[in-house]
């Protein structure tokens, strides 16, 4: 066990660290959105992770006019693509015209979340469901690729995750939205978190930025309310290396980055890499 961790591990198959197996109490690493800035949420970023050692890839999935679920952050097109306007009110057909990049380098295609489960077989995917109507095309293709054991479903609305779980044949992790973490926040250090026991039952772990406004989330007793709980403690979105090991020397369970080497050589330092076999 980690000599940071005092309480064992909620078995969780998702999370590898939480069972037998090279991952065993290792601390896991995710790229967000893939870990490349300049083509966030595409095939090229997930290949390249991959082939970087993660395991991990944090991803964000929106509903297009079809109903397809699309691999993609936020609500409209223009930051990202050369489109313009609401993704939701645009088919896969016109999508699928799409490039993702910067001006001047617009190279990638969007990707549906379909192919991506059947194209990474062995990737474990954080999905941030980003529209209500994405429940239903998740599921679909969780089914389908009895994906079951390798996506996590995330939102900070708690609803989309309860939904999730009604539906599937089988449930997949998830972690916590606002409402689990914020109950954590201010409710933990009053020793009320055994009144909030059925709530934080119904998650896997926590996902928080360090801080939030003038609130310090990730504190050493945050983590160790997450940890009695059972609760795994994963931090986004970090992407210095010294903060990364400060981290990690509290004692949190996985950290998500955009800096796809620097996460991955903090975690060689410290003999935890590579995490894909």
């Amino acid at each position: 066990m980690s000599p940071y961790r005092r309480y064992p591990y909620r078995n969780v198959p998702y999370l590898l660290n939480s069972q037998p197996g090279r991952l065993h109490h290792w601390p896991l690493a995710f790229v967000h959105r893939g870990g490349m800035p300049e083509a966030e949420n595409t095939r090229a970023a997930f290949r390249r992770a991959a082939e970087l050692g993660y395991q991990y890839i944090e991803i964000d999935v929106r509903t297009a006019a079809c109903g397809t679920l699309v691999v993609f952050h936020d609500e409209t097109l223009d930051r990202t693509t050369n489109g313009t306007g609401p993704l939701s009110e645009k088919t896969w057909d016109q999508l699928a015209a799409l490039r993702v990049g910067r001006p001047g380098a617009y190279t990638e295609p969007l990707v549906r979340f379909d192919e991506l489960l059947a194209e990474f077989p062995d990737t474990h995917f954080n999905v941030d469901l980003k529209d209500s109507a994405a429940v239903e095309p998740f599921c679909a293709a969780v089914e389908k690729h009895q994906a079951h054991h390798r996506v996590l479903a995330a939102s900070f609305n708690d609803a989309r995750r309860h939904r999730v779980n009604q539906v599937l044949s089988t449930p997949v992790a998830t972690s916590g939205g606002w409402v689990a973490i914020a109950l954590i926040v201010a409710l933990g250090p009053l020793g009320f978190l055994g009144r909030i026991s059925r709530r934080v039952a119904e998650i896997d772990c926590v996902q928080v930025p360090i801080e939030r406004g003038p609130v310090r989330i990730v504190r050493p007793q945050f983590i160790e309310r997450c940890h009695r709980a059972g609760l795994q403690v994963h931090v986004w979105t970090v992407d210095d290396p010294e903060e990364m090991h400060r981290l990690l020397d509290l004692g949190v369970d996985g950290l998500m980055t955009d800096d796809a080497e620097a996460l991955a050589e903090v975690m060689r330092a410290r003999g935890h890499w590579p995490q894909r076999g």
